[in-house]
């Protein structure tokens, strides 16, 4: 039996998926704590929060942004919903990097089969695995995240906790009045778990393009420049392993980023819409109505300075862990 072979029967046993897993989710934890003020502040931008939205759509808004968060509150203030982010992250990133391995190790048996195609395949699969599992909570992170103004709420009340987020959520829409039922809310009261799911659709489409171009570059660049020769490759150094992961970023934000705005945009809309799901018509009219074209990349400078270090992060941090439990 040839070492490739053994190679990619290792690949797929239950060991190596848990491994790979463990490696993922730390990676993801990690990547994401290094963004998280970052992370905080492209979400106010992208949902429009009328509070922060004079500081949308200039370099230097972010930093000006940022400062307002921690005039407000404090360092806390930056990492806000930053709880909900790692409840959510450690699956997330352990499940996308775990199926990721065995979608590769499937749709690529043997180097013929290693295709731009097929890592596209790989990478957009495992992204949409991983969202279907933990979308519940990127929504009540998003609504932590989304929240301002913390002096004008009462004392006590001056930061969303997570499960004060999740009960929000769970109760909205609720007592509608009898002029304002809909279909949608008669659904939302027989299955409040629908109310965790706004913006769902969306996501899932989203996510085809961003996991699938952030692994396709990422496996196209190390094949690139590390190539496998006679089953031997060389093993890429963790700077490398980070500017890879930095250009599959990069690549992968700009052209997802459209769905993104959309999404979040969907995600709060239980805020000013607690009966009933935004539809995706209504968002996109909604957003080109606020800002034109140029509506869709509100808040992408600072998305690629949260996700091109994210991704190098992750990437690096993935590769590293990989080592360090022997897979």
């Amino acid at each position: 039996m040839s070492s490739t072979v053994s190679r990619q029967r290792d690949k797929r046993s239950f060991d190596y998926a848990i491994r790979s897993g463990i490696a993922g989710g730390l990676a993801g934890c990690i990547a994401k704590t290094a963004v998280a003020p970052l992370d905080r502040v492209k979400i106010l931008f992208q949902a429009s929060n009328p509070d922060f939205q004079k500081y949308a759509g200039t370099w230097t808004g972010a930093y000006r942004a940022g400062l307002a968060i921690y005039r407000d509150g404090g360092a806390r203030g930056l990492l806000q919903g930053h709880s909900a982010t790692l409840l959510r992250i450690f699956p997330y990133a352990a499940i996308k990097f775990m199926v990721y391995d065995q979608w590769r190790a499937f749709l690529i048996p043997n180097k013929d089969k290693e295709t731009n195609l097929r890592r596209f395949t790989a990478g957009a699969l495992a992204g949409m695995t991983s969202v279907t599992f933990t979308y519940p909570l990127e929504l009540v992170r998003v609504r932590m995240a989304f929240h301002s103004q913390p002096s004008s709420h009462p004392a006590g009340q001056t930061r969303p906790s997570f499960l004060r987020a999740m009960r929000v959520i769970y109760n909205e829409g609720s007592t509608p009045s009898p002029a304002t039922r809909t279909t949608t809310t008669q659904v939302f009261e027989r299955f409040p778990v629908l109310k965790f799911y706004r913006g769902f659709t969306v996501t899932m489409v989203g996510m085809i393009p961003y996991a699938g171009t952030a692994f396709l570059t990422w496996d196209f660049l190390r094949a690139h420049f590390f190539p496998v020769i006679d089953d031997h490759s060389k093993q890429p150094n963790p700077l490398a392993n980070l500017a890879i992961g930095a250009v599959s970023g990069a690549i992968s934000q700009t052209v997802s980023y459209p769905f993104e705005v959309v999404r979040r945009r969907m995600q709060v809309g239980g805020l000013t819409r607690p009966d009933r799901w935004l539809r995706w018509g209504e968002t996109v009219r909604a957003v080109y109505a606020s800002g034109g074209w140029r509506g869709f990349y509100v808040g992408l400078g600072i998305g690629y300075l949260k996700i091109i270090p994210m991704t190098a992060i992750s990437f690096a941090v993935w590769q590293g862990g990989k080592g360090l439990l022997g897979v």
